[in-house]
């Protein structure tokens, strides 16, 4: 296994340790968090500059680094969601969104095809971490209710940048969703 690939994992892994930090009380459990989270995002960057310098990228790389950005994106969500930060339908939201691209990926492999995220699910993908980030600052700095304003904003910027992406997406390979209704 290639280095990409073991970031790509190691992004997974960090996911589970930075959720039990962020649930942890305590200021010093929200900073390390915090750059749990960071660390994690930014293996995001480096798998995939590492893949193409190297000539590393791989079908495993092509379907696991998307996902792995989703589960971690997702279970920072859902975990605001659970503290009372963010509203619920937002995140449905975002769930439904990464749902339905990754039914489209699975109905892809079912042919053969590996279809790799595009620009705007990758810009997606970096606003929501940003949004992360921001959040999880406050959280750092205990200013959450003061924020909350700043916060549904952010989010609002974020659900539609995922509805965007996601209609980008689905339109971009909708040959394959076609060719598996035929079939």
């Amino acid at each position: 296994m290639n280095l990409p690939n073991k970031l790509t994992i190691l992004r997974i892994v960090l996911t589970f340790v930075f959720i039990i930090f962020l649930f942890t009380n305590g200021l010093l459990t929200k900073i390390v968090a915090f750059l749990l989270f960071t660390f994690a995002s930014i293996t995001d960057v480096l798998d995939g500059f590492i893949a193409k310098k190297n000539n590393q990228i791989t079908d495993f790389g092509k379907l696991m680094d998307p996902i792995a950005d989703k589960i971690l994106v997702l279970s920072a969500f859902i975990a605001f969601v659970v503290m009372r930060i963010i509203p619920v339908w937002m995140v449905i939201i975002i769930i439904l969104r990464e749902s339905a691209v990754t039914a489209l990926r699975a109905i892809a492999l079912t042919k053969g095809k590996v279809i790799q995220a595009d620009s705007t699910g990758k810009n997606k993908t970096i606003w929501q971490m940003f949004v992360i980030a921001l959040i999880l600052l406050f959280l750092i700095f205990d200013k959450t209710s003061r924020y909350h304003d700043i916060i549904f904003t952010l989010m609002l910027i974020t659900v539609f940048f995922t509805l965007i992406s996601g209609i980008s997406y689905l339109f971009k390979n909708k040959e394959v969703y076609y060719n598996a209704k035929t079939h």
